[in-house]
């Protein structure tokens, strides 16, 4: 059985700068066992020559995870990849989306679309130091390029050299003129594209990812590619990966916010002991009731209290008491 086939990614959480780091992982895989959670991108310099421990470490809770990095140093990339086997990542993965001016200016993310034999060449010695599955996130174009052909021929290089997954990004990136936030939200979506590579290439795993929200929207996705990566959404609603598990994966027993919250806090009073402070594991539940009553008041509670860099970790406590209330309040509403 071929090893990409082993990791379900059927349901996946896209790599988020400041976003997804192992306190936000941990986070959501208290909502969601079945879904595939990617690291922020990491860069290869900082990998190798970094405080590993603190860029690269992980909790178990977290499997199966990925890690996501940035570089176009075969060698550096080759080196990462083994790093990546090494500490028990599923997967590595290689960012060729991110159009910011300073990713740039290394000499990675979406300008290596410019660049397919250099990608190339990268993959291929990732592909040879490990063994895990090395996969490639990238946009559909970029700048002026938005052509099925040149997609479907850069893949086909990525291809070429071993790899087999692939998430594609259904906008062009624009690599001048827009922000990285504009680069999100202003390039047309064209599903389409992503549709067409797939019906062309249907050996491949091909993951869409771009604007995807809705439970009818992600099974119409699955109607025409192997799986769906959801980004931002998922950050600013993190419980909807429980509506997720119960839509897409069936799962029939699932957590409540209260013991989501629960089960969090044990972990906040651990990761205090070893010196975390506990405004960089709160700041990823801004969300928990999103939609939900109690919304402000969870919001404001967090903001007014466990935000700060010195947060008093004895006022966690007082969360159960608002989760409480804002559960029976939701609970009478229903």
């Amino acid at each position: 059985m071929d090893i990409n086939n082993k990791i379900n990614r059927k349901i996946s959480v896209a790599p988020m700068m400041d976003c997804t780091d192992r306190h936000d992982r941990f986070f959501l895989r208290l909502m969601s066992k079945n879904v595939m959670l990617y690291t922020e991108m990491v860069a290869t310099k900082s990998a190798i020559h970094g405080d590993r421990k603190k860029i690269l470490s992980y909790s178990p809770e977290e499997k199966p995870l990925a890690l996501q990095v940035g570089g176009s140093n075969k060698e550096e990339l080759a080196e990462v990849a083994k790093i990546a086997e090494g500490m028990g990542y599923d997967e590595i993965n290689i960012n060729l989306g991110c159009p910011s001016k300073k990713v740039q200016k290394n000499m990675f993310g979406a300008c290596l679309m410019k660049e397919p034999d250099l990608v190339a060449e990268c993959i291929s010695a990732m592909v040879n130091s490990c063994k895990i599955p090395v996969t490639a996130k990238t946009r559909i174009g970029f700048d002026n390029v938005e052509s099925f052909e040149y997609l479907n021929n850069f893949i086909h290089k990525m291809r070429d050299v071993g790899t087999k997954t692939f998430i594609l990004h259904a906008r062009k990136a624009m690599l001048t003129g827009l922000s990285p936030k504009q680069n999100l939200n202003i390039p047309k979506l064209n599903y389409n594209m992503v549709y067409e590579i797939k019906k062309q290439n249907p050996e491949l795993e091909i993951i869409i990812n771009g604007g995807i929200s809705k439970i009818d929207e992600i099974n119409n996705h699955l109607n025409h590619s192997d799986g769906v990566m959801i980004g931002r959404s998922i950050y600013q609603n993190p419980y909807s990966l429980v509506e997720i598990e119960k839509e897409i994966f069936n799962t029939k027993i699932n957590p409540t916010r209260e013991q989501v919250a629960e089960q969090l806090l044990e972990y906040v009073e651990k990761e205090v002991k070893l010196g975390t402070k506990v405004n960089h594991i709160m700041r990823h539940t801004v969300g928990l009731y999103h939609g939900q009553i109690g919304s402000k008041e969870w919001k404001r509670y967090l903001s007014d209290n466990l935000m700060a860099r010195e947060s008093d970790f004895q006022k966690t406590k007082h969360i159960m008491t608002i989760i409480q209330n804002n559960e029976k309040a939701n609970q009478a509403n229903t």
